[in-house]
């Protein structure tokens, strides 16, 4: 699978000839401008929205309407964007899998709280767990360190795992290590980090970090695309 990071926790996974997107938070991110990223020239089949908050739907309704990509999301979310002119949505919650025609989806929990940016609630977050013929991956959304985690082993055996690890709003760089461990996957993506100075982080110490713990840390460049 290839993956295309595109800032924040917005990245890209093409799989079974689809194209996914997560989370879209581009035009407002001062680092993807300077990267020279096109809201208006990416393509998605599906957008999966892990939670209501700014930086994770200011481009959705764009994008959207563009592309006319299924939305899937929390029913709250689905509800809003229906309210934008949006109807090509999937509302869902957490529980049983969701057959696509990439393969299938499963909302997850997600420790975190969610809300549009008028302050209204925006349903639970959560985070997605995908399996599909061309293998399987974890995104994890906004979201702390929890037991949940490993119920994940469960429904898959993971290929990559993709987590936040800026700590302050989320897990940090020793959490999701720990989170790795909880879903059985030592190939990590990280995302939610050096966007705004709450989450600034060391790189280097990050991967160093999880490569004493036997994994490895991924971590595309803005607009970078990598095999997953």
């Amino acid at each position: 699978m290839k993956l295309t990071y595109y800032g924040q926790s917005c990245f890209l996974v093409q799989v079974a000839g689809k194209k996914i997107l997560f989370d879209p938070f581009i035009s407002p991110n001062e680092q993807a401008k300077a990267k020279g990223v096109d809201v208006d020239s990416i393509e998605a089949d599906y957008i999966f929205v892990s939670h209501g908050h700014g930086d994770h739907i200011a481009d959705l309704v764009r994008i959207a309407a563009r592309t006319g990509a299924v939305c899937v999301c929390a029913a709250e979310i689905a509800g809003w964007l229906g309210n934008q002119g949006i109807q090509n949505v999937h509302g869902m919650n957490h529980g049983g899998p969701i057959s696509f025609p990439f393969g299938q989806a499963r909302g997850v929990n997600a420790i975190h709280s969610s809300s549009f940016p008028d302050g209204s609630y925006a349903g639970n977050p959560m985070g997605f767990v995908f399996t599909t013929a061309e293998g399987n991956f974890y995104f994890a959304g906004d979201t702390a360190l929890t037991m949940d985690m490993q119920l994940i082993p469960l429904w898959a055996k993971l290929d990559f795992s993709v987590l936040p690890i800026g700590g302050n709003f989320t897990m940090d760089v020793a959490d999701a290590v720990h989170a790795s461990d909880f879903v059985k996957c030592n190939k990590v993506v990280g995302v939610h980090y050096n966007t705004f100075p709450p989450i600034t982080i060391d790189t280097e110490k990050a991967k160093t970090t999880f490569e004493a713990a036997g994994k490895t840390l991924l971590l595309p460049a803005i607009g970078e695309t990598i095999e997953a």
